[in-house]
């Protein structure tokens, strides 16, 4: 399916903006309930960090799945967009106690607890608002996975979770503590994975740790397996949807539950990565000493990935269909890291033309920075256009 741009509208549009496809998020999101409902006791929740866009969100939160947030903020924005708050988890390692209120004040699903005095601190301040905190404990449960260092998070050396060996210690105390109960474990081993291998061996951990606690005398009514599912940055008009099917079935063949368990997944990036371009125009095409670059108005502020991931994002010419040419498109920042590709294959670019940088509807405009005073780019929908 390849993706077909309005390019006729954009013309008018102050770059660097946003382009959000309706009906493709709409088609994912339709393939991913649809997959999950072939399992009994499968939930989704949508991982706000992804794309925090209020239409986006709005539009999510139609289908009815729930939220995954890491922060106060995205609790608020989630509300305030239609998520209900009995499907809202909260995880993050550093929740301060404004965020954890705010979390108790809304009765949200559960919090997904990182360490042993997080926990304490939540029984603290429940007991202050004669509330109960429903916790899952995240454990950290050392298993790696095939991604960019910086978005692994499931291994012993990473800042998330509750260690292997304290996990006795601190299930035994939250079961124990006046104002929390333990409804689950929670698992994340990190983002943009592509082997289902990952996910399997994810499972056996978790049989183990089951069987584990099952020998202590501890049940638990919830599993959250976290997200991580990637997308096709390479050939996004291949793969616009991920391998939902796959991903669900390898949970369902490999992780052993206990009857009544529910599990719990946390997609983002798959649910929103493919919908979204980057649209920015070609300010110059500059001849250097061995190379061309095409300077584009859009930087490293509105699309950080690559600069901070070495991350590959495809990049087509919107308005021109000439003869391949090689470029390095670069951005305006005052930085030498402010480079989108090199080396990459264009349809000849001149001054003025629209390059939609694609897969961008995760970890984009969410993360955009107005370093160097720059504006924040826009998001706007398919269906506003």
């Amino acid at each position: 399916m390849k993706e077909t741009f309005p390019t006729d509208k954009f013309r008018n549009i102050e770059t660097p903006f946003y382009y959000y496809d309706c009906d493709l998020l709409r088609k994912t999101l339709h393939i991913i309930q649809e997959e999950a409902r072939k399992y009994e006791g499968y939930l989704v929740h949508y991982a706000i960090k992804a794309n925090a866009n209020k239409k986006v969100l709005n539009l999510i939160s139609q289908t009815g799945i729930g939220a995954d947030c890491v922060s106060g903020g995205e609790i608020q924005r989630c509300l305030e967009s239609g998520f209900p708050a009995d499907k809202v988890v909260f995880a993050g390692v550093g929740k301060a106690d404004w965020e954890i209120n705010l979390g108790l004040d809304n009765d949200i699903f559960c919090f997904n607890v990182e360490s042993k005095e997080e926990l304490e601190i939540i029984n603290e301040l429940a007991q202050k608002r004669g509330k109960i905190a429903s916790v899952c404990l995240r454990i950290n449960p050392n298993v790696g996975a095939h991604t960019h260092a910086n978005i692994t998070t499931g291994l012993a050396e990473n800042k998330f979770g509750i260690a292997m060996q304290d996990m006795h210690s601190t299930v035994l105390a939250a079961m124990e503590m006046t104002h929390i109960k333990f409804i689950g474990l929670h698992f994340h081993i990190g983002s943009q994975i592509m082997e289902m291998g990952d996910f399997q061996a994810l499972c056996e951990r978790i049989n183990a740790i089951q069987d584990d606690l099952k020998e202590r005398g501890i049940e638990v009514e919830n599993i959250n397996v976290g997200g991580g599912l990637g997308i096709d940055y390479n050939e996004p008009d291949e793969h616009p949807i991920p391998d939902f099917q796959s991903y669900f079935k390898t949970f369902a063949k490999h992780l052993k539950l206990r009857k009544g368990q529910k599990v719990h997944f946390e997609l983002g990036r798959s649910v929103v990565g493919q919908m979204g371009s980057l649209i920015t125009r070609t300010l110059y095409v500059k001849q250097g000493t061995s190379k061309q670059f095409a300077i584009v108005d859009a930087g490293m502020t509105d699309l950080i990935r690559p600069a901070l991931y070495q991350a590959h994002h495809r990049i087509v010419n919107l308005s021109n269909t000439d003869e391949l040419q090689s470029y390095d498109v670069v951005g305006p920042i005052c930085e030498s890291s402010d480079v989108f590709a090199k080396g990459v294959s264009l349809n000849m670019v001149h001054r003025g033309d629209l390059i939609a940088i694609r897969s961008s509807g995760a970890y984009g405009e969410i993360m955009a920075s107005q370093y160097n005073c720059r504006k924040l780019p826009i998001g706007y929908m398919s269906d506003e256009l």
